[in-house]
């Protein structure tokens, strides 16, 4: 890996800034450098949110991503709003629930259950963050599976780790042989 440029979006409550701290937690105890950032509207749950982390192997002059080669998207409102300024290079990720729309130049396109594996499998929608950071780090190699697990535990509340280590697991399951679109 040498460069990471990845931009989560859904919307406030979906746990995407955590997502972003999540990964770039892994990444620094993987030995990485990482630069985390996130922007949501006032309504805070609800709205709009976007978050996004840098991951290098290199240091990190400019903080902000310019070219995402990564997108996740979670709500049709977030991918109608970004998918489309991504290069054909950026592999996106959806919700399977999601359409892709017309103008966006992805040519790598993956279409997961994230949302439904979170609140069927896992027993809670609230999980689908972590779901997504499994699949996230199945699709990018950022780092191996016990140290995002450390991470994750890092971040989520007292009482649930078990809950979001399943939720992980999932994420993993979800990505393996994962098809591209």
């Amino acid at each position: 890996m040498s460069r990471q440029e990845i931009r989560l979006a859904g919307s406030g409550g979906q746990g995407i800034i955590l997502a972003t701290v999540i990964l770039a937690e892994a990444a620094i105890q993987a030995g990485m450098n990482t630069a985390q950032s996130q922007a949501y509207g006032p309504e805070a749950r609800g709205g709009s949110c976007k978050a996004e982390t840098l991951i290098s192997d290199q240091t990190i002059g400019f903080t902000k991503v310019q070219n995402p080669t990564f997108l996740m998207a979670l709500t049709q409102k977030s991918l109608d709003q970004y998918g489309p300024e991504v290069s054909e290079n950026c592999l996106v990720l959806i919700d399977s629930g999601l359409s892709a729309p017309q103008d966006m130049k992805a040519k790598r396109i993956v279409a997961l259950p994230i949302l439904d594996t979170a609140r069927t499998v896992v027993g809670k929608i609230q999980t689908a963050n972590i779901v997504a950071v499994g699949c996230i780090n199945d699709l990018l190699g950022i780092t191996d599976a016990k140290t995002l697990e450390k991470a994750v535990l890092m971040h989520v509340p007292s009482g649930t780790e078990q809950l979001n280590i399943k939720a992980l697991e999932e994420g993993f399951k979800l990505a393996e042989g994962h098809e591209e679109k």
